[in-house]
């Protein structure tokens, strides 16, 4: 798929991944508009990625909040023209330090099922249709192995993310013969806040950074034929093409 001159929605776009997702884009040329809750950081990266000639918006939203769905899709088609490209990155692990699924209160796992499943399900509503229409486009979910794997203390976030995935296969085989992609991506374990969260005694030093999974996600963007439509894929996994 076509990145240049695309409009593309990144969530959770503020720092991390999505951070490193936004600026990839914009570098290949597309007109992105990134999602996240606090200004201050949403603006710098903006400010970045203009300073480089790119072309980013920022649109301050909360994916979990049901009322600003629509405020969101359409902030973002306003500012870079009809989404071809949407990334489900904004997640939420939890209350930290990870409780037992048993001892999670269950507000605490909706909270976490509004951001990793509703909120994105919201969002796909509202932009797939016209991507359908169009004939072509692409819907990202950022997955985790806490999908698959039954982690303790991941119940929350591992129950969420198995959900996406399969959430994901569905929207995949309901939308086959439109020309819209939708990807499941295990990003693996990366340098971020949330890993630092979760797993504050992890040796960082073993740990991804996020622009380098970032250039893996973008390839499986562009690529078709290695990443087609329903599939889930692993970004360590993934070989780069130069």
């Amino acid at each position: 798929m076509k990145i240049q001159g695309q409009g593309v929605l990144v969530t959770g776009a503020s720092r991390g991944l999505g951070r490193a997702l936004a600026e990839r884009l914009a570098g290949r040329g597309a007109r992105v508009a990134l999602v996240a809750r606090e200004v201050g950081p949403l603006r710098d990266v903006v400010g970045q990625i203009r300073a480089r000639g790119g072309t980013a918006h920022a649109i301050v939203g909360d994916v979990a909040d049901k009322a600003s769905t629509h405020a969101i899709a359409g902030q973002a088609q306003g500012l870079v023209g009809e989404i071809a490209i949407a990334i489900h990155n904004a997640s939420t692990l939890g209350p930290t330090p990870l409780r037992l699924l048993l001892d999670t209160e269950c507000e605490d796992l909706q909270q976490v099922l509004e951001t990793n499943l509703i909120g994105p399900f919201r969002l796909t509503k509202v932009l797939a249709g016209a991507m359908a229409i169009r004939g072509a486009g692409a819907i990202v979910h950022i997955s985790s192995d806490a999908a698959v794997e039954p982690y303790p203390r991941w119940g929350a976030y591992g129950a969420s993310k198995a959900a996406q995935d399969h959430l994901s296969k569905i929207l995949a085989a309901e939308l086959a013969d439109t020309g819209v992609r939708v990807l499941a991506v295990d990003p693996g374990e990366m340098d971020t806040v949330m890993h630092a969260e979760a797993i504050p005694e992890a040796d960082r030093a073993t740990l991804q950074q996020p622009d380098a999974v970032a250039a893996r996600i973008v390839q499986m963007i562009e690529d078709e034929v290695r990443a087609p439509n329903g599939a889930r894929l692993v970004a360590p996994r993934w070989e780069l093409v130069p």
